[in-house]
């Protein structure tokens, strides 16, 4: 009898963990790569929603098509454009955040392929506590968007 209650303790404490675990509810919408013809770097851009209450940070990208993808951050200052790495994304409850030209975006570089108008590549975003969010992108010209 000590064993089962003890067994019935156990997995309460275990369903209040896994309610305490759910999914975080970010979405991708309108995810997009411009490619510049004879580069071996593209860039992705994308709209992210937290539809939850609690904040999810993307602490990664991963891309097949990419020998090496990241969250960049694109500035102006004093007329001069600079890039830097944006290397934890934190999204808020309730927040959507842009990632658009001239702003954050994704950085694909060593691209592994040559990337082509029309092509839908996917991409997986990572996030702090293990999960992630598979995207698919699709691959504009640079002169379209």
């Amino acid at each position: 009898m000590r064993h089962r209650a003890a067994l019935f303790a156990m997995l309460a404490l275990l369903a209040l963990r896994v309610a305490d675990t759910q999914p975080p509810r970010l979405s991708a919408q309108q995810a997009w790569i411009r490619i510049t013809p004879g580069s071996q770097v593209a860039a992705a851009y994308l709209t992210l929603h937290n539809a939850g209450t609690a904040p999810v940070v993307i602490v990664g990208v991963r891309c097949p098509c990419a020998g090496h993808a990241m969250i960049h951050e694109t500035t102006l200052a004093d007329g001069l454009s600079t890039m830097r790495p944006h290397e934890r994304l934190r999204v808020a409850g309730g927040e959507t955040v842009q990632l658009a030209p001239d702003g954050l975006h994704i950085m694909l570089s060593m691209l592994t392929w040559p990337l082509l108008p029309g092509e839908q590549v996917p991409l997986e975003l990572l996030l702090e506590g293990g999960g992630t969010v598979a995207v698919t992108a699709r691959v504009r010209a640079l002169g379209d968007g």
